[in-house]
């Protein structure tokens, strides 16, 4: 597989109405995270800090990019075990009802047929976009009430930007429920800019918006930072986090535009 050159950028704001910032990021190539804390201070902060600290000791400590499904999925399950080992002891010790949850999405380069490839993963409403031709895609579906509600035709996209429980989420890490992540195979020349972000960024601005930033700020870090800057501008109701990803000098491959999503049998062992 040949080597891959990314530039990126990477920036968080706790926003103009919460006290305490329960996002978590990693920019720590080739591997980067948003995770997106429930719960509360000492619960959704420290459950996005868990999801932080697994993938950077699995960046560190490299990985078999032609196995890359299998080492997120069993990254995420480590970062689930901790998140509820932690919720239980703090129940344990009295300090309940507690909670701690949060969501994550995950972008690390991978090994498809010989060739690099994104490979992503994402569970709850923290997304995942790629800028490719001029337009900018959303990659991942929301694990939410509304995107059901989306997909069976109750309501329409724009119905959902402003529902009530537009932030209401299906899939989390943490919490009774073992749900399992959504993975996605992109080919790398298909993805000129990756973004990784937060509902505190998705929520406030829409895709317009920011394909408009991505699109006239050349430099990732200056692209992250106006991105959470128009999502403070916005209102900044929720902590806001993003990641810029840039891949420089790759070959173009050929894409088919559907997404490519992974059925549970192709997560759990090497890529297809």
């Amino acid at each position: 597989m040949r080597q891959v050159e990314l530039h990126h950028g990477a920036a968080t704001d706790v926003g103009l109405v919460r006290e305490v910032n329960e996002d978590a990021v990693l920019a720590a190539p080739p591997v980067f995270v948003v995770a997106d804390g429930m719960g509360g201070h000492e619960g959704g902060d420290v459950a996005s800090a868990i999801v932080v600290e697994e993938f950077a000791a699995m960046a560190e400590g490299g990985y078999d990019p032609a196995r890359a499904t299998e080492v997120v999925a069993r990254t995420l399950e480590a970062c689930r075990d901790r998140i509820e080992a932690y919720a239980e002891q703090q129940r344990a010790a009295g300090v309940g009802p507690f909670h701690a949850g949060t969501t994550a999405v995950v972008a690390l380069v991978a090994e498809h047929e010989g060739q690099p490839a994104w490979l992503l993963a994402n569970m709850g409403d923290s997304r995942a976009y790629r800028l490719h031709g001029g337009r900018l895609h959303q990659v991942s579906v929301d694990h939410s009430v509304v995107q059901e509600l989306v997909e069976t035709g109750v309501i329409t996209a724009d119905a959902a930007a402003v529902h009530p429980e537009r932030h209401v989420i299906t899939r989390a890490l943490g919490g009774t429920e073992r749900s399992e992540a959504d993975y996605f195979l992109l080919p790398l020349g298909s993805v000129e800019r990756l973004v990784l972000c937060s509902d505190g960024i998705s929520g406030m601005i829409d895709d317009e918006e920011m394909q408009g930033i991505l699109d006239s700020v050349p430099d990732p870090r200056d692209a992250a930072d106006a991105l959470v800057a128009a999502a403070l501008e916005a209102g900044g109701r929720d902590n806001a986090t993003v990641v810029v990803v840039d891949v420089v000098g790759s070959a173009e491959t050929s894409y088919d535009a559907e997404r490519q999503r992974l059925s549970l049998q192709q997560k759990l062992g090497a890529l297809p």
